[in-house]
């Protein structure tokens, strides 16, 4: 059953649904596919988990092992035969062998990547929902509410509760792309694919100096603008702008963001001196890089540990500098996924573990309690079981740190026993 009430505007709306109050065997039907996704989901956190460690391990022996074999370079403007194969730390600025254009809007960079960006004007729908039992049934009322916005990808509003006036065309007329230069090169060191692929600081590109490329485009600020009046778009009109990243010239039209970096500079140069706000400043777009040198290219770098080591960063850092971040680097992500794993596994534990609330759910006194022990249980053993998965994955790498995680991980299952033994005595 559905009943719609409209508060007068073609922007919002509500819709009410109900259905009958699903019976015992409905419920417990529904818990039993919960049971299957929470399996798949407790084993992979599992999965996760020992993976992780390893993963992080080999990173970091590879990262001491590069630490202990790289070789700065005196200059990046001579290749030495003697650093074939090795692996080397330059820092320089970045160079292209021709500039990026796009001839549509008569634009062109001297950068290592050009990205236009089109965003068209759509609808876009929203919703609120909540649900309340009355008369025996489950009511499900939903607010649906439009605005128009600018969306770099097509809202298809086929999808929407209400086409009829929040309609947007099915495709945009001007596509998205970004141009990659094919040669780039830091002094007489071409960058392999994989560095160039790390270059990926955008800043927006001003466009206060070009005029109007076409009769219906219409520059303002510094994008492009398919509409007959940019002040108040209608929903198909597009917007056009533009991001380079890894500025390899001199381009006295520079976005908003390198302006304000540039005053900054000045600023700081009247109280600092060079070397030391040059590792707070670049005005071009020097990178530092860590790779293997192989004739006149910088390609990656293979560890003992099975690892690969192919680093770039913006400005110019020190080995040590370079090393310490890829190792923070290292610890985030490390720590990111034992998270993730972590959250899995209590997941897959309470829904495995939902049957339970559901042959007791008629009665509210004991579905409370029942529900909160099933949480405090899942939380006990999703941690007990990620620190024994932990120790099993550094067992043939730290086997002392394994064994003493083993036994933590026995903490929160004898913490959970002690507390529940004197209740049941209670």
């Amino acid at each position: 059953f559905q009943q719609f009430s409209d508060p007068g505007s073609r922007k919002e709306h509500v819709k009410v649904t109900s259905e009958p109050k699903p019976g015992f065997l409905e419920r417990l039907s529904e818990t039993s596919g919960g049971m299957l996704i929470g399996l798949v989901t407790f084993l992979l956190a599992f999965y996760v988990l020992f993976t992780n460690e390893g993963r992080a391990l080999r990173t970091a022996k590879s990262l001491d092992e590069g630490l202990s074999l790289v070789v700065p370079l005196d200059s990046i403007h001579s290749i030495s035969q003697q650093n074939e194969g090795r692996l080397v730390h330059l820092a320089g600025a970045l160079s292209t062998s021709k500039p990026l254009f796009d001839p549509s809007y008569g634009l062109s960079i001297q950068a290592v990547k050009l990205k236009r960006n089109v965003e068209m004007y759509q609808w876009v729908e929203y919703e609120d929902s909540k649900e309340y039992e009355e008369d025996g049934e489950i009511k499900k009322e939903t607010k649906y509410s439009y605005n128009t916005e600018w969306k770099s990808e097509v809202v298809n509003s086929r999808n929407f509760d209400r086409e009829i006036g929040h309609k947007n065309p099915s495709a945009m007329a001007v596509e998205s792309f970004t141009a990659v230069s094919p040669n780039v090169q830091v002094g007489s060191f071409v960058l392999s694919k994989g560095l160039v692929d790390k270059i990926d600081n955008f800043k927006q590109l001003s466009l206060s100096h070009l005029e109007d490329p076409h009769a219906d485009v219409t520059r303002r600020e510094d994008y492009f603008y398919h509409s007959d009046n940019p002040r108040r778009p209608e929903v198909g009109d597009l917007r056009v702008s533009f991001f380079y990243a890894g500025l390899s010239g001199d381009d006295p039209h520079l976005g908003s963001a390198d302006r304000v970096s540039l005053q900054l500079f000045l600023y700081f140069a009247t109280l600092f001196s060079n070397s030391e706000i040059s590792k707070y400043f670049s005005l071009s777009s020097k990178v530092t890089v860590i790779a293997r040198q192989r004739g006149d290219q910088l390609v990656p770098y293979h560890t003992k540990s099975g690892d690969v080591l192919e680093i770039l960063y913006p400005g110019d850092l020190s080995v040590e500098e370079v090393f310490q971040k890829e190792q923070e680097s290292n610890t985030m992500k490390t720590w990111a996924l034992r998270a993730a794993g972590w959250l899995s596994m209590f997941v897959g534990i309470s829904l495995m573990t939902r049957i339970f609330y559901t042959l007791v759910d008629w009665f509210p006194v004991v579905r409370d309690l029942v529900s909160v022990g099933l949480k405090v249980f899942a939380v006990c053993v999703a941690s007990s079981l990620s620190l024994l998965t932990i120790s099993v994955g550094w067992l043939f790498y730290r086997p002392l740190w394994a064994v003493l995680l083993m036994l933590l991980s026995a903490v929160p299952i004898l913490v959970a026993r002690s507390r529940v033994l004197p209740k049941k005595q209670q």
